[in-house]
C-alpha cells in the first residue's frame, strides 16, 4: 500500500508539469522534457516499478499509469504518437479490462519517453486531474473536432514458449468515425505488442486439470 500511497504523491507533482499544456501546431510534446527527471529534491517518493517482470520500488515510480492515460487519451485524437514503448510484460490477468491488451505506454526517464506531435492546424490543450479515486484526462481542442475513434484489437494470441512460459500478442487499430453521419470512414493500424505473461493463462476444471482461457 505504501507504494500505491507514494505514486499519488509522484502522480500529483507530475500533473502540475503537464496539465493546461498546449501543444501548437507542427510542435511536438515529450513526456519528460515536460516532467524533467523525476528526484527527491522535487518531492517525488520511492514507488513501484516494474523492471523485467519485477515489482520494486523506485525514486518517481508509479508515473507510468499518467503515461498509459496520455497515451490512450491521445489516440482518440487526429493528434500523432511519434514514440511510445510497450510493456514487455503483462503482469495482471484481465479481470475487469476496459481496454484492448497493449493499448498503454510504458516509460523511463530518460530514454523510454512517450512523444506526441501536433500535424494538424489546430491547438491542443492538455487538462489532468486526480481525484480521490481517479486519474483523469482529456485533450481540448480550439477548434471542432469532425470524426471520433474507436480503439481495437486485432489478431489476439497467447502463445506457450519453449521455456515453459508464455507470450501473448495482438495489434492495435482504431476506427475512424464521422461525427456527423456516424458512419465509420477508415480503419488505421496502431501498432503491434508482444509482452511475457507474468500469470497463468490456464484455468483450472472441477478435476484439477486446467485448460486453455479463452
Amino acid at each position: 500500500m505504501w507504494m500505491q500511497e507514494n505514486k499519488i504523491n509522484n502522480l500529483k507533482i507530475a500533473i502540475k508539469q503537464l496539465d493546461k499544456l498546449i501543444i501548437e501546431p507542427r510542435q511536438t510534446f515529450s513526456y519528460w522534457r515536460q516532467i524533467g527527471m523525476p528526484t527527491k529534491n522535487k518531492g517525488y517518493l520511492e514507488g513501484m516499478i516494474l523492471n523485467n517482470g519485477q515489482v520494486i520500488s523506485g525514486v518517481g515510480g508509479g508515473l507510468c499509469q499518467l503515461s498509459n492515460l496520455l497515451y490512450w487519451l491521445t489516440l482518440h485524437t487526429p493528434l500523432t504518437v511519434i514514440e511510445r514503448w510497450r510493456h514487455d510484460y503483462d503482469v495482471f490477468p484481465d479481470v475487469n479490462r476496459s481496454q484492448p491488451f497493449g493499448s498503454g505506454a510504458t516509460c523511463s526517464y530518460p530514454n523510454i519517453d512517450l512523444q506526441i506531435k501536433n500535424n494538424t492546424a489546430q491547438k491542443f490543450q492538455l487538462q489532468l486531474t486526480l481525484t480521490d479515486e481517479y486519474l483523469q484526462g482529456k485533450w481540448l481542442s480550439n477548434q471542432p473536432i469532425n470524426f471520433a475513434y474507436k480503439i481495437f484489437e486485432k489478431h489476439h494470441e497467447i502463445k506457450g514458449e519453449w521455456w515453459g512460459g508464455y507470450s501473448r500478442s495482438n495489434a492495435i487499430y482504431r476506427h475512424i468515425i464521422d461525427k456527423k453521419s456516424g458512419q465509420t470512414v477508415g480503419e488505421e493500424f496502431i501498432t503491434e505488442n508482444k509482452a511475457i505473461m507474468m500469470y497463468e493463462p490456464l484455468l483450472a476444471n472441477k478435476f484439477g486439470n486446467k485448460k486453455e482461457s479463452q
